[in-house]
């Protein structure tokens, strides 16, 4: 079965039951147009982060990975009133993407986005007691999971919910041979979860137009 069948699955699903706003839509379409790495969650994905985040009546959310800003908005939209989302990512450009899209969303005031190493933000933000997020996202380079993993634990508190998007890349993950840094933070990510009394967690594989792929899903115990 080639990628041409689960991209023709995707779309179909998109038009009957994602049925995205324009505001998602035109976000794609510019980050496209800016020459960013279409690596953005699809739409389904997207909407699963909308529906989690709206689940578990996320107020506070943080995301690792910004992007051009798709899944921030998707996550935004979850929000209630009073709600924020804050946003992290290293590079410039993307940042100023993702600030179009926020803006012409009508999200800004929803959305805090930080430019920076995500470890350095992180760590000021464990440091300075920030309080606890309902809801993290991590979905940054591959290698420095277990980093985020563990100082986003920091951020928690009981009930929390953590998604980490890509941690299947293709089936790799469990090719002893495979030394990608990427696949490497991957397994050390999912080593911590094993060990970690506090939190209970599974992995959901994916197939999509951009290949094959899957996600995890961590709670924070009561």
């Amino acid at each position: 079965m080639d990628r041409q069948i689960w991209n023709d699955v995707e779309d179909y699903f998109t038009y009957n039951i994602v049925k995205q706003e324009t505001s998602l839509s035109n976000a794609l379409r510019h980050q496209n147009e800016e020459g960013l790495p279409p690596i953005n969650v699809p739409p389904t994905q997207g909407k699963l982060l909308y529906l989690l985040a709206k689940m578990i009546n996320a107020a506070k959310i943080l995301e690792i990975g910004t992007l051009g800003g798709y899944s921030t908005l998707w996550l935004a939209k979850a929000l209630p009133e009073g709600g924020k989302i804050t946003t992290l990512e290293i590079n410039a450009k993307h940042a100023v993407i993702s600030r179009d899209n926020v803006l012409s969303a009508g999200f800004a005031s929803k959305v805090e986005i930080i430019v920076g190493p995500a470890k350095k933000t992180l760590l000021e933000m464990a440091e300075r007691g920030t309080s606890i997020f309902d809801m993290i996202f991590i979905d940054a380079d591959k290698e420095n999971n277990p980093e985020y993993f563990d100082l986003a634990l920091r951020l928690t508190g009981p009930g929390t919910v953590i998604v980490i998007d890509n941690v299947v890349r293709n089936g790799r993950i469990i090719e002893d041979g495979d030394e990608d840094p990427s696949v490497i933070g991957i397994r050390k990510l999912i080593e911590m979860a094993k060990k970690d009394d506090r939190i209970e967690s599974t992995a959901i594989q994916t197939v999509s137009g951009k290949g094959y792929d899957g996600f995890m899903v961590v709670r924070v115990k009561n």
